[in-house]
């Protein structure tokens, strides 16, 4: 479907959408696959086969429909990956709830935000997580919510027990939650994802069942998904790699889901493939080479892989020959996408070679169309540098309450502008060139510049800042802020290193400092970012280890 001159193609139009619910696809592998292995928690010790998951499921929306949540509230998660959390992900969706995902590694501020901006009126909350007190910060932020349901057995007053809600549920009837999906319908918005913002303001991407229910079941096929798979999912489910690729994708096929822990733990991992002769495996380049360079990487038996994902950026080719070889993963796919987008819009293929696998993320996915474009929003010749952008069932219904973001993004005749440099070859595989955003890509988390230089204004003793990425080997980008202080005032880099604990999310917190008085700049005053950019990483080769 591609058009041979021009930087445009269209993916097959082969494999039918699902015009269903979350619910209503989830139920109908429940039928099919009732006694199969639906989900395994290994740090939980739980297990549940898609019978007892449904079962549970239930439970707990009839639960949520008993604390008066009604079609369209926002009910936000923010939790490590959990069973609970794949539960709630399902319970709301077939209760037309959206599901509002919250970064584990947020603090306060960031909590704040994206309660208020959502409109949540409910929580589903872990006791802690790492260095996090989730507890604590809302004691102290005191959020206006109708309740919160922390997952700790024990938690303090004013939390309401996850243990408690089987009781509650006892207040609605099978019948209410039955009637209640089945008013549903698949163009409803069922999740919003927030993305840090090129204006420091992180934006609520907004997705329906439609969205995120299909790129989990497109993703999946491109896999080769079936109810005799098992796939490891270490990434974070607040993501779409986790929720959508993962959890979605599994349900729709009847796939198993595995976590091997709450967060990424390389031996955990190894482990969960070896013992639950896994046959799929996800992640993020950083997290595969930390697999791979693991000293006990050779006690583990780990042929029964065959496939799985790797994506979050470009993959070095060592790094691909080494999964393929020695963690038998011989069909593992790249992907490409971005949370507005559901978030898959181009994949390599199983059969596709290795320099293919390492050097592209893929073509356009079923249902799908992408095109390179110029400034002036012309479709450009193929193997053009352009901007790439998507349009189709995936892309997203807009950003939450914000119609002017929404309009910057989507273009009325509803392509996508992702912000991203590509290039399109004659078999329509694409190459990531650049980002035309700023954005900084650390060991898969998204880290705009601009959100971080809006926070340390806030610094009394900070009165400009620049915030740049450098290569990484181990994370792929490194984040380094460049600081101009206010006069007479003094910092150093480990009072600035320290006044961001507990107040950003670790991922977000600048590895390297340098403290200048003026910026790199044209003649005509603007920013030259690419050249602090050299400057910090020919300073940061020379600087004594």
């Amino acid at each position: 479907m591609d058009q041979p001159n021009l930087s445009y193609s269209r993916g097959s139009q082969d494999k039918t959408l699902l015009a269903e619910t979350i619910g209503q696809a989830f139920d109908r592998t429940v039928v099919r696959y009732p006694e199969g292995e639906a989900l395994v928690v290994r740090h939980q010790h739980c297990r549940y086969t898609w019978r007892q998951l449904a079962e549970t499921v239930d439970v707990h929306a009839r639960a949520f429909m008993a604390l008066g949540m009604q079609v369209g509230d926002r009910l936000g998660i923010w939790a490590p990956n959990c069973a609970q959390w794949c539960i709630s992900q399902i319970a709301s969706a077939k209760l037309g709830v959206i599901l509002v995902n919250i970064n584990p590694a947020y603090r306060s501020s960031e909590l704040e935000y994206v309660l208020k901006q959502s409109g949540c009126a409910w929580l589903v909350c872990a006791g802690s997580f790492k260095t996090s007190d989730y507890h604590a910060m809302l004691q102290a932020l005191k959020p206006d919510l109708r309740a919160i349901v922390s997952l700790d057995p024990d938690p303090p007053a004013g939390f309401l027990p996850w243990s408690h809600l089987p009781a509650l549920a006892a207040q609605v009837a099978p019948e209410q939650l039955h009637a209640r999906q089945a008013g549903l319908h698949a163009d409803q918005p069922v999740n919003i994802q927030y993305t840090s913002g090129t204006t420091g303001f992180p934006k609520g991407a907004t997705l329906s069942h439609l969205n995120i229910l299909n790129n989990g079941y497109m993703v999946g096929q491109s896999l080769g998904l079936t109810a005799h798979d098992r796939l490891v999912i270490p990434v974070p489910l607040y993501h779409c790699f986790g929720m959508v690729m993962g959890n979605l994708g599994c349900i729709t096929h009847g796939t198993t889901m595995i976590y091997p822990n709450d967060g990424f733990d390389p031996l955990l991992t190894l482990t969960a493939v070896a013992e639950e002769r896994a046959t799929g495996l996800y992640g993020v380049p950083t997290m595969f080479i930390a697999l791979l360079d693991h000293p006990r990487l050779g006690e583990f038996d780990l042929s029964s892989l065959r496939t799985g994902i790797m994506a979050g950026s470009i993959c070095p080719i060592e790094v691909m020959r080494r999964v393929i070889g020695q963690l038998h993963m011989s069909e593992v796919q790249i992907a490409y996408g971005m949370t507005e987008t559901s978030p898959v819009s181009l994949q390599t293929g199983a059969d596709d070679d290795l320099e293919r696998r390492v050097t592209t993320v893929g073509r356009t996915q079923p249902q799908l169309e992408n095109k390179i474009i110029d400034a002036d929003g012309n479709t450009v010749p193929r193997g053009e540098t352009g901007e790439l952008c998507t349009r189709g069932y995936s892309v997203m219904l807009g950003y939450w309450n914000n119609p002017e973001g929404t309009r910057d993004a989507v273009d009325t005749e509803g392509w996508m502008h992702t912000g991203d440099l590509a290039t399109m070859d004659e078999h329509g595989y694409v190459c990531i060139a650049g980002r035309n955003k700023d954005m900084i890509i650390r060991g898969g988390e998204n880290v705009y510049p601009r959100e971080l230089e809006e926070f340390f204004f806030t610094h009394p003793a900070v009165a400009d800042v620049q915030v740049i990425g450098i290569p990484d080997e181990r994370y792929g980008e490194e984040i380094v802020a460049w600081i101009k202080l206010h006069p007479g005032h003094v910092a150093s880099e480990l009072e600035l290193q320290t006044w961001c604990k507990g107040r950003i999310a670790h991922f977000k917190m600048p590895r390297h400092f340098k403290f200048v008085d003026a910026f790199s700049m044209t003649v005509t005053g603007k920013i030259q970012k690419f050249r602090m950019r050299e400057i910090s990483i020919e300073e940061l080769q020379t600087r004594p280890q």
